[in-house]
Parts: C-alpha cells; structure tokens; sequence
C-alpha cells in the first residue's frame, strides 16, 4: 500500500511539465495499484507518453496521449491539494485546455 506524499520526476515538453512548472513534484498516493512495465515499451510505440515517473524510472506516476489535446492520467490524487480558489495544477490546465477547445469550435 502506498500511502503519503511520493516524489515524482515530470518528463520536459509533455502537458505535465507545463501544468507544474517543475520537474520534480511530491503527491499524495492511497493505493495499491502500477503500471506493469513489461508493457512499457509497446505503449510507448503506440503513443503513451510516459509523463512522470518515481526518480529511480521504475514507478510511472503520470501517463499521456501524445495525439490528444490533454489526456493526463495519474496514479496519485491531485483532488487531495485542490481548493476552489486555487485549484490543483493538472485540474486548471484540463478546464483551460477544454475551453480552447471549445472556443475552437464555435
């Protein structure tokens, strides 16, 4: 069980990275879940972009889309740090990266 605040190093140039504006972050984790990295290579090759990791690479922390707009997931619970007057970093990028594109299609 993996329970508390967990280090997180952000990959450059992925919406992560430009949500936080940093490269290393610490989130709180309640779970018991991973990524099984025998899949890790045949993800990638089909467009997951593998956005965060533990610093030693061997617990993916954040996965992206590459061909989406904004497809974030992560393994740890970014509600836990949000506040209506200051929301968590990847919950106000998602809002202002549906609203672009929203306004896009009007």
């Amino acid at each position: 069980m993996r329970l508390g605040a967990y280090p997180c190093n952000i990959k450059k140039n992925t919406n992560s990275s430009r949500a936080y504006r940093r490269k290393r972050i610490y989130e709180r984790h309640r779970h018991r879940y991973e990524f099984n990295n025998k899949y890790r290579k045949a993800m990638e090759k089909k467009g997951m972009v593998f956005a965060g990791t533990s610093p030693d690479g061997c617990l993916v922390e954040i996965i992206e889309v590459k061909k989406h707009p904004w497809f974030v997931a992560v393994q740890y619970h970014p509600e836990f740090k949000s506040k209506p007057d200051l929301p968590h970093p990847l919950f106000r990028d998602f809002i202002a990266s549906a609203w672009k594109c929203k306004r896009n299609k009007a």
